[in-house]
């Protein structure tokens, strides 16, 4: 090989070694793996008052590596404020408020979990260590304290929560969950709901003349948001969560099992009939054996044929029985619970469902019928269906039974009323159907329902000639 051609390659060997010495030390560039480490204030006093609460920590890395930040206090305990995080090349700063991952003293007995809290006053010994990709490890060291914090822990002292089992379908009976959190400090304070998947929906605090956070006790309600016409999380395990987190920082949760039962949204409808109307009206001669009240079971009139007319007015003599005759079908997805009197039962004019022995059990949808003339909106009200087509639920928290229309089951409704009073200012009057969600309202469309003319006479014998 001739001089020359020795002299090129060796030139080209020592060329290619500072082209990889050089993008070494760009990629890797000399000195240590952490440096410029430090407090911007070496003392703090974390307690919300606005001086001094905060310091900031800023560091350099100079090569990729996974940082550790602890701090030792005085009498050996270690607390840990990061651990094996991943940094890359470059300057960071956090700020430090004195908060770290949380712990409790070996005589201590806390409710909850404490995620994060305040260091304990004192002097302390801060080390930040790290370890880089190839095993390398630096740490640098320093001194720290914390004076007047404000270490009071927000503390739930008691997270209560009826039932544990719900069942949101606005059917009167376990419908809503209570919660009531009593905070010893003055927190942040929010409540939710948890499913397995991690998706949470939080609860709305009762407002009774105490602020959102302050110390004391706070209550929180949920519906599952069928009261807003949504449909409710789906049957199943929740875990319904209490977060408490102070003007420094510190946190405490509280958990609580919970579980969703026959939820969803109640929906039911008056059906129209073959003869193109919603609500047959037809009358029916009064007789004593009907009569009822809460000492006397009368008889039940006979559910009527499906023979009503179409004609513009139903004329009745006074003292007699304005019957009606409908179909109430359950639309929802859920069962909806009903309440009697049951189809078939005949009123005085003046009498109303409690007359009867039968109150208004909030959550209950009943058929209700209004005229005019009447003193009072749907005076008269009948379960959805008869007793021997609902099921029977016996709930022994309660000690009661419940009747519930199915979904997708319809049922027929009839009942009377005794027209026994004419105003003749009203007279013809209109009466009409509508399906009562009893305390929680009736649906736009299922109100007024098929209403009729309804004239009342006198009887044959009272007629002027």
């Amino acid at each position: 090989m001739s001089t020359f051609k020795v002299w090129t390659l060796g030139a080209a060997v020592v060329a290619l070694g500072i082209v990889a010495v050089t993008g070494y030390l760009l990629l890797q560039p000399p000195g240590d793996l952490i440096s410029n480490a430090g407090f911007s204030i070496s003392t703090i006093s974390p307690n919300a008052d606005g001086v001094d609460d905060v310091t900031v920590f800023s560091y350099t890395v100079a090569r990729s590596a996974e940082v550790t930040l602890v701090f030792t206090h005085e009498n050996g305990q270690r607390y840990v404020f990061r651990e094996n995080e991943a940094r890359a090349r470059g300057d960071y700063s956090v700020a430090f408020s004195g908060v770290v991952d949380g712990y409790t003293l070996p005589d201590e007995t806390i409710d909850g979990v404490v995620e994060r809290r305040l260091l304990p006053n004192g002097r302390y010994t801060w080390s930040l260590e790290a370890r880089g990709e190839d095993g390398e490890k630096a740490t640098a060291t320093g001194t720290f304290e914390i004076v007047d914090a404000d270490a009071n822990l927000p503390l739930i002292s008691s997270f209560e929560v009826s039932p544990t089992t719900f069942t949101p379908n606005q059917d009167g009976v376990r419908d809503r969950v209570r919660v009531n959190v009593f905070l010893e400090k003055a927190s942040d304070l929010s409540v939710y709901l948890e499913d397995n998947k991690g998706v949470q929906r939080y609860l709305s605090e009762r407002l009774q003349g105490r602020e959102p956070g302050d110390e004391g006790n706070h209550e929180f309600d949920y519906d599952g948001g069928v009261d807003d016409g949504y449909e409710p999380p789906a049957d199943g395990e929740y875990t319904l969560y209490a977060v408490a987190q102070d003007a420094v920082g510190q946190r405490i949760v509280r958990s609580n099992s919970m579980t969703i039962e026959q939820g969803g949204l109640p929906l039911a409808e008056i059906q129209p009939q073959a003869l193109g109307i919603q609500v047959c009206f037809t009358t029916l001669k009064w007789q004593d054996s009907y009569y009822t009240d809460n000492l006397t079971v009368g008889d039940l009139i006979q559910k009527p044929e499906w023979n009503c007319s179409n004609q513009s007015t139903v004329t009745l003599e006074q003292g007699d029985l304005l019957v009606f005759h409908l179909t109430v079908k359950n639309v929802g997805g859920t069962p909806i619970r009903t309440f009697g009197p049951f189809p078939g039962t005949a009123y005085e004019f003046t009498q109303r469902s409690s007359t009867l022995g039968y109150l208004e059990p909030a959550g209950t949808f009943r058929v209700g019928i209004d005229c005019d003339s009447a003193l009072s909106d749907y005076p008269w009200r009948w379960a959805i269906a008869p007793q021997d087509e609902l099921t029977e639920v016996f709930d022994a928290i309660s000690n009661d039974t419940f009747y519930y229309l199915q979904p997708d089951q319809s049922a027929e409704v009839w009942g009377a009323i005794r027209m026994t009073e004419v105003y003749e200012a009203q007279n013809p009057q209109n009466c009409w159907a509508g399906l009562i969600h009893e305390k929680v309202g009736i649906d736009p469309f299922q109100n007024r329902v098929g209403a009729r003319e309804v004239e009342i006479v006198p009887p044959a014998g009272q007629r002027a000639e």
